[in-house]
């Protein structure tokens, strides 16, 4: 069985790397050549247009509008979102003989010790909400009770306090300062941060984490997976001094330029540990790219983070969760091989299991599709998802089939126009939108008045994804308890017209 290291990436549009976008001016030399060793897939999907829901699809293997996260993001104070109970790819992996490593960025949710009720002390978006939190205590329902042997990282993103490192389920220190920032691009929330949390030293402390799980696990008998979660290039945009005005465009491109070294190291790493043959490279983002990184300013110079895509980060349009992904696996994986099927970061637990020979339970990985056929390049002829559903920042829903996307709200379901609250602009607009994605990739021409009969085929399928528990083959399953009042809202727009 092969090694396994998934590497995430934080609000990286897919503009952003060079070999996706022939007009784009951010270098990405090394993941590049990642691409050229290992297939580049031109039509991947995260399961959501924001942090918090796609990690969970990924890790779970289904959609996070099952579980009660119908909307939004987690904060670093969150409870636990995936259940105990549930499977994940590490505790699978595990039982197949892996060891399991998380590193970097988790934003799932743990349960912080207390040292008294919390119930008033807020969500975790406020420097005041942290008072009841004791970090001399372990977590729990963290990323050990989920099949993870080693974790090490930090409970949101990079911009939420509490600025603090957990390894195994224990703070690595307790914090005793607050630190905040509010540079236009190096902004954080004011928080409690401990001394060994520098914000600039984030992302190269997680790759140099990963480089030592790497070389160490490399030595030992049994396979391994690692999944790296990095907090960047998410705000805050923190590229070290080395970098600095290295893009010649801004301090986000210059991010990103940083990023691609530091994966040249990481595959450097691999080589070095004499495992590249049989390991399994992934890079992908989790989302868009994020309007933070100053879309103005860069198409100014010729960059756009989206490349032809509509929209960016919390979108329901292609630019919010049509990501980079590339695979590399030598000993699988042909050299500079394409794949234009259309896939989705849910399709990670099908894909180990078929690695690992797993036999996945009926509600286990409910939306995930193994990508195993299209490594060996034996299923370009024919669809291998029978179709993917998308989700935005307030709970929109896409469905997309084919060259088929229906989008079933008349906006942009998060933060570029139309708003959601731009409620003069949403008077003149169609219920929904359909659009063409092969021959109208930018979304500009909605079709729904012109193919009714599509609009309805979509509709039903999506009808059928929801209240069956699953969009694969296979027993019908439960979704996790579903707010009466959000069943109402969903199933009222997808049924009246």
């Amino acid at each position: 069985m092969p090694n396994i290291i998934y590497v995430l990436a934080d609000d990286l549009g897919i503009g952003d790397i060079s070999i996706y976008n022939a007009q784009g001016k951010i270098k990405t030399p090394h993941i590049n050549q990642l691409a050229k060793d290992g297939m580049r897939f031109t039509d991947a999907h995260t399961s959501s247009s924001v942090c918090t829901p796609t990690r969970y699809g990924i890790l779970t293997g289904r959609y996070n509008w099952r579980s009660p996260l119908k909307n939004g993001v987690l904060t670093g104070k969150s409870k636990a979102l995936i259940s105990g109970s549930r499977s994940t790819v590490a505790s699978m992996l595990k039982k197949q003989g892996y060891q399991t490593g998380f590193i970097g960025k988790w934003h799932l949710g743990w349960d912080w010790a207390l040292k008294y009720t919390d119930t008033l002390s807020g969500e975790g978006w406020n420097a005041g909400d942290f008072g009841a939190l004791d970090f001399s205590k372990p977590i729990s329902n963290g990323p050990n009770d989920l099949g993870f042997d080693y974790a090490y990282g930090l409970s949101g993103s990079l911009d939420m306090a509490p600025y603090v490192y957990v390894e195994n389920g224990m703070p690595t220190m307790i914090p005793d300062t607050i630190t905040q920032n509010t540079g236009r691009y190096s902004w954080w929330r004011k928080g409690p941060t401990s001394k060994d949390f520098v914000h600039e030293e984030a992302t190269p402390n997680f790759f140099r984490k990963s480089f030592d799980f790497i070389s160490e696990k490399a030595r030992g008998r049994d396979p391994f997976f690692l999944y790296l979660a990095l907090p960047s290039p998410h705000t805050p945009i923190l590229p070290t001094k080395a970098w600095e005005g290295k893009s010649n465009l801004n301090p986000y491109a210059d991010f990103v330029m940083m990023i691609d070294a530091y994966m040249g190291q990481l595959i450097e790493t691999i080589q070095k540990a004499g495992i590249e043959h049989n390991t399994m490279v992934i890079f992908t983002s989790d989302n868009g790219c994020s309007p933070q990184a100053n879309y103005d300013l860069l198409g100014s110079k010729g960059h756009d983070p989206s490349a032809i895509y509509r929209g960016h980060k919390a979108d329901i349009f292609e630019g919010g969760h049509r990501v980079p992904f590339i695979v590399k696996w030598p000993k699988t994986i042909s050299k500079n091989t394409v794949s234009n099927q259309t896939i989705c970061t849910t399709d990670f637990m099908a894909t180990c299991a078929e690695i690992s020979a797993y036999e996945l339970m009926a509600n286990e990985a409910e939306d995930s599709y193994s990508l195993m056929s299209l490594f060996k390049q034996n299923q370009e002829d024919r669809p291998l998802r029978e179709a993917t559903v998308h989700h935005s920042i307030n709970g929109s829903f896409a469905i997309r089939q084919g060259d088929w996307k229906l989008i079933l709200c008349p906006d942009s379901g998060g933060w570029s126009a139309p708003k959601p609250t731009d409620k003069a602009a949403l008077d003149s607009l169609p219920k929904y939108q359909l659009y063409d994605i092969r021959t109208d990739p930018g979304e500009r021409d909605n079709l729904m008045h012109l193919h009714p009969e599509k609009v309805a085929a979509l509709k039903a399928l999506l009808i059928s994804y929801i209240t069956q528990g699953r969009s694969t083959p296979g027993e019908p399953q439960e979704n996790d308890p579903i707010d009466f009042e959000w069943k109402q809202i969903v199933f009222a727009n997808l049924t009246d017209d």
